[in-house]
């Protein structure tokens, strides 16, 4: 019998002392709310027998489904996704723009919008993101300047923007939206992070709400649904919604599990009804919480007070995020000291940074614990040297496709040997999965030194095909020769 099974650690990490301040937002309570009345999920789980419908032939009970929660969320149509956010941006980029096309995205979205770039064969252009310096994370996105590379780039087809990031920060949507369609070019919002907006007055409004054409939202990161559930809403006009139903068909699961899709219904009815006051009720306590965290001398709790600057059109204050920018301690060692002292485990850390998804199933003692915990952890600490801004603002030059870069087999080189290369792979931080750099994009010395310093930080950096980081695969000279002689030659 195979020692240390999962199955093992999980039972015992449940039974252990630890507060999840991360992703699923059920945050493991099975005796209060969606959890109390949830059946085992080995005694429902079923396939395409009669009588429960066919997620990819909807006619009956799942269409039924599918129709009242568009009328929850306020959409002309809503899919229910079994295979997370990803599928159905995936989705909507194969579905919104053709093969080869050309689609327009802020470059702090996450992986699977440049995983469909990719597999679409398309052209990027990139909206770049404010910055927030002195908490080392990106800010909001500017309608202006979508409008303006819309009309420099009248080929664009879709336009993606990721709202809000995953430290809640909110981009004016409605503007963004008038601009897209201004050029009569279709607005996909990744609002993952977002699917708890419609059920209080106190977070910001949906992009469903403020002009969005398809919005992808994941229910099981802020409400209290499994891991791996997510929603694709769709609203009339500008896309051809049986273009991205038929590649919903193709990226989701031919045997998509019906305990995931009960997991959805069943969290959209109890957040309809109960969830909406438990949602208010647990806003109160976070308040509390914050309004404690803003006394802190050292470390710097993210606020609405930076909504105006930056870019910066809402907060999603769910999210708790701690800068340790000019303290003594940086956001891995935080992240560290929360963990093994407190037993408290974040969503994810940065070079400067924690954050703390928070969720209405969090308990008052949880969020007591998380407080206390960084309350006693900054009356430790001492003023330290304010480092060089540790998201580099200026984003790589992008020098090919990423589906030309990819396609390349890639030639591993030492980093030392890498500045002026183009690179062949990605390289990014999970969580959140934002590449710092792209295939395609030329690796820049600066850019290569924060990677490297991330990694001796003990950050995790992901995407290289060396894990040691010793090497990064580049695209060959000699075809490098190539493109530019067909590009400019023939």
């Amino acid at each position: 019998m195979k020692e240390n099974r999962l199955i093992d650690r999980l039972k015992d990490y449940s039974r252990s002392d630890f507060y999840p301040f991360h992703m699923p937002g059920h945050k493991r309570q099975i005796e209060n709310g969606v959890g109390a009345e949830f059946p085992a999920p080995f005694s429902i789980d079923i396939t395409e027998i009669d009588g429960f419908d066919n997620l990819h032939h909807a006619e009956g009970i799942l269409r039924e489904s599918m129709e009242w929660a568009a009328s929850v969320y306020g959409a002309d149509k809503t899919y229910y996704l079994i295979n997370g956010s990803s599928c159905g941006i995936l989705s909507a980029i194969s579905g919104c723009v053709v093969a080869g096309g050309k689609i327009l995205v802020s470059r702090n979205c996450h992986k699977s919008v440049y995983n469909g770039i990719f597999v679409n064969h398309l052209e990027s252009e990139y909206i770049y993101p404010q910055f927030i310096d002195n908490f080392g994370i990106t800010g909001g996105l500017s309608a202006n300047d979508v409008d303006n590379l819309l009309a420099r780039y009248p080929e664009i087809q879709a336009v993606l923007v990721v709202s809000p990031t995953y430290e809640g920060v909110v981009s004016d949507i409605a503007a963004i939206a008038d601009a897209a369609h201004r050029h009569n070019v279709p607005l996909i919002v990744d609002e993952a992070h977002g699917a708890h907006f419609p059920f209080s007055e106190e977070l910001p409004v949906s992009a469903l709400e403020l002009g969005a054409d398809v919005v992808i939202q994941s229910v099981h990161k802020t409400l209290p649904s499994m891991t791996q559930t997510a929603l694709l809403h769709v609203k009339d006009g500008l896309v051809d919604v049986d273009m991205i139903e038929q590649y919903l068909h193709i990226y989701q699961s031919s045997s998509p599990s019906y305990v995931l899709m009960a997991s959805i219904e069943r969290c959209i009815e109890w957040m309809d009804k109960e969830g909406r006051a438990r949602m208010e009720e647990y806003l109160a306590m976070l308040k509390e919480s914050r309004k404690k965290l803003k006394g802190m001398k050292y470390l710097k709790l993210l606020d609405r007070d930076v909504i105006g600057s930056g870019g910066i059109h809402d907060l999603d204050i769910t999210k708790i995020v701690i800068s340790t920018r000019g303290t003594s301690i940086d956001g891995a060692k935080l992240d560290e000291v929360l963990r093994k002292n407190y037993h408290l485990e974040m969503e994810m850390c940065g070079p400067e940074s924690v954050v703390a998804l928070t969720s209405l199933m969090d308990t008052k003692e949880g969020l007591d614990r998380l407080t206390d915990a960084l309350i006693e952890v900054d009356a430790g600490l001492e003023a330290g040297e304010v480092r060089d801004s540790s998201v580099c603002p200026v984003y790589p030059k992008i020098k090919l496709k990423i589906a030309h870069a990819l396609s390349t087999t890639g030639e591993p080189v030492e980093w030392k040997d890498a500045a002026g290369r183009v690179s062949a792979e990605f390289v990014y931080i999970y969580p959140p999965g934002i590449p710092l750099i792209a295939p395609g994009e030329i690796l820049e010395e600066d850019l290569i030194n924060k990677i490297i310093d991330y990694k001796n930080k003990g950050l995790s950096v992901q995407g290289l095909r060396d894990e040691s980081l010793k090497t990064v695969r580049v695209v060959p000279a000699n075809i490098m020769r190539r493109v530019i002689w067909e590009k400019y030659f023939m």
